[in-house]
């Protein structure tokens, strides 16, 4: 891949919202992407004849910023953009054409990621969509479409590693304020149980620190939220706590290369009540070989200043490899 896969990057388009992406906050892995294509170093030609794949880069988090009514609740001027920008390169390029998009890939953390796309439906059905919202009830498809993580680097660097296993205290830990049906659940459950083992909050206590928690428990809950990726597994994986995924319809990143199986657990929604008896009833042999492997994934997850082999912006790029070879190309185009 490394010698083979190249990316030809759109050069229409003006910032803000093109060529451009937050790279501080809960889109980063958007933003990070974005800017690192950007400086041309890894993957990209500037040759579009010798291209495998054609980014679309326009930002959905910077769409939303700058053109979203929230007083209206209208998203028609995000629409208009995405709609108006594959004319402008489809008109200028034989290549959009040629495949009808298939050969074209659009990246997008931000939760309208899949409503941005559905403007065209050629970019939502046929071109590879690379989205946090990897949500299978909402049009995802895993043989097209690519799952990346949520990673929320407010401070634009992670907090990596965690106590040993033979000191953490908690079982199972979670803290955040409700968004969406599955979180309601949870907390409705657990909150104000006061379980020593399953810790859940919507709100911490005066002077409890989020990231001591995560490091101090066994088991980190990650709940879907309004929609489906949340940022507290990858954060559970910077902590070296064993995420447990709580979702419906969510394809988890990279699910091509890593077995979750191996060092997640996965509860469906109809469980939630029986979340301490599940994590219990796995061997202290089970937890241990899990939590290692999670320490082993880690570094698939990782957002380095420059990136390094394996972490997350050559992960994403191998996610898009693969689809690509799936794609025959065939020119759709009238002579």
């Amino acid at each position: 891949m490394e010698k083979l896969f190249k990316i030809y990057v759109y050069q229409e388009g003006e910032p803000p919202v093109f060529h451009n992406g937050p790279c501080k906050s809960i889109y980063s892995s958007e933003g990070r992407f974005i800017h690192e294509v950007e400086k041309g170093k890894f993957y990209t030609t500037q040759d579009p004849d010798e291209a495998l794949v054609y980014f679309l880069p326009f930002s959905v988090a910077m769409l939303v910023r700058y053109l979203y009514e929230s007083e209206s609740l209208k998203t028609d001027a995000i629409g208009r953009i995405v709609i108006d920008y594959i004319h402008v390169i489809s008109g200028k390029y034989p290549y959009w054409n040629r495949s009808l998009g298939a050969d074209h890939f659009m990246l997008s953390c931000h939760d309208w990621g899949p409503l941005a796309s559905s403007y065209v439906p050629h970019l939502f059905n046929k071109s590879i969509r690379v989205l946090c919202n990897a949500n299978t009830s909402e049009g995802f498809t895993p043989a097209k479409d690519a799952s990346f993580p949520e990673i929320n680097l407010l401070k634009g660097e992670a907090d990596i590693g965690g106590l040993p296993p033979s000191r953490r205290s908690i079982l199972a830990f979670f803290a955040g304020h409700l968004h969406g049906y599955i979180r309601y659940l949870l907390l409705n459950e657990w909150k104000d149980k006061n379980d020593p083992d399953v810790q859940v909050y919507d709100q911490l206590p005066k002077g409890v620190s989020y990231m001591s928690k995560l490091k101090n428990s066994r088991f980190c809950l990650c709940p879907s939220g309004y929609e489906v990726a949340s940022p507290r597994i990858v954060e559970a994986i910077y902590a070296e706590c064993v995420p447990v995924l709580i979702s419906d319809g969510y394809v988890a990143p990279f699910s091509d290369v890593l077995n979750w199986k191996s060092f997640s657990v996965q509860i469906t929604v109809k469980d939630i009540p029986n979340i301490k008896r599940i994590l219990m009833g796995i061997s202290q042999r089970k937890y241990l070989r899990m939590q290692r492997r999670v320490k082993q994934v880690q570094r698939h997850f990782v957002v380095n200043p420059t990136p390094k082999r394996y972490d997350v912006f050559h992960m994403i790029n191998h996610s898009i490899w693969l689809r690509r070879l799936n794609v025959h190309i065939q020119d759709f185009g009238v002579p």
